[in-house]
């Protein structure tokens, strides 16, 4: 989450909320792996450390579970290594960690968790008469302008792969702001809608999830060219169907872009612990993911509720039943 380390390991991962302002604030601070100026920063706005954990654990949780099925699991193993490279599953968490921490900004505002941003004020709506401002909103705005002094990105990266990097955080960024949405509840007599109460509302983090993950699916290798019109290097990719040799396309700010092709992450690397031993799918996955090498069959007894019932009043009573169970698992 620090431009340099997105969702690396954070000693605090997974340690309860904190003691709010004040020097229990200031601790919290100081166990985030965060630069000088991104600790003076959190020093001052009691409540981010908090939010930067939430940030840190709906990144990882996400970006397993979009990765549950493939070779690359984004494991915490391996994380360090993997991001000194510019593999598209880099690209992956320099995106899934700005979101989260976009995500997570915009949603302690509204819950009155950060002491210097409150609910979205800024509605923008069609026929503001008739709809009444209500209900506390998702404050993208200030989470967005707090992000990019947080992460200090300069416009122009010195090198290629610092472009790559600015690049994949702000597709992180902008999925978020493409779920934003304007939810209104109406009030009135009999169900009229003469008055609306609305308020603007981010989307569940799975939807962004599912969004970067098929960014990921089709993310595009670049170069570095230079531009004599704007005096600086650019990204470029691949020849597209109207695109000229001499110029070459300039990847979509929606593009997942990366530099280098990846491993397999079949066997144990400095990257990953390989795929030997992880469950997978017979009629889906297990091909894929065991690399060849085969799968283990193995059957197993699993206990689950069954033939429940609604009593009067007010429980639900079921039975234990068991069923067999067989699992897949990768060779070594």
């Amino acid at each position: 989450l620090t431009g340099k380390e997105a969702l690396s390991h954070f000693p605090s991962l997974g340690a309860p909320g904190g003691s709010g302002p004040g020097k229990g604030h200031v601790k919290q601070c100081e166990l985030l792996q965060l630069s000088r100026k991104q600790k003076r920063l959190c020093r001052r706005e009691p409540g981010l450390a908090e939010t930067l954990r939430d940030a840190i654990r709906l990144g990882i949780l996400e970006c397993q579970f979009q990765f549950r099925s493939e070779r690359w699991n984004c494991s915490l193993e391996g994380r360090p290594s993997l991001l000194k490279r510019g593999f598209k599953e880099t690209a992956f968490l320099y995106a899934v960690s700005s979101a989260a921490l976009t995500h997570s900004l915009a949603r302690a505002c509204s819950a009155g968790r950060m002491e210097r941003c409150t609910c979205d004020d800024s509605p923008g709506l069609e026929n503001r008469k008739a709809w009444q401002w209500g209900v506390c909103g998702d404050n993208l705005k200030y989470s967005t302008k707090f992000l990019k002094k947080f992460l200090g990105q300069k416009r122009i990266g010195k090198d290629l792969r610092a472009k790559v990097d600015i690049h994949n955080t702000n597709v992180g960024i902008k999925a978020v702001k493409n779920g934003l949405k304007t939810t209104c509840k109406c009030h009135g007599v009999s169900g009229s809608c003469a008055v609306r109460t609305c308020w603007k509302q981010l989307s569940p983090f799975h939807e962004i999830g599912r969004l970067l993950k098929l960014r990921y699916d089709d993310a595009v290798k670049v170069f570095s060219t230079s531009n004599d019109a704007v005096g600086h290097s650019e990204l470029a990719g691949p020849h597209r169907h109207g695109h000229s040799a001499k110029h070459p396309a300039l990847p979509r700010p929606t593009d997942l872009v990366y530099v280098e092709d990846s491993p397999s992450f079949c066997r144990p690397s400095k990257y990953s612990l390989g795929t030997a031993g992880r469950t997978c799918s017979r009629e889906g996955n297990c091909d894929s993911m065991c690399c060849g090498r085969g799968y283990n069959t193995q059957s197993r007894l699993v206990t689950f509720s069954c033939h429940c019932q609604v009593q009067w009043c007010c429980y639900v009573e079921c039975q234990q039943c068991m069923q067999e169970e067989v699992v897949y698992s990768c060779k070594q």
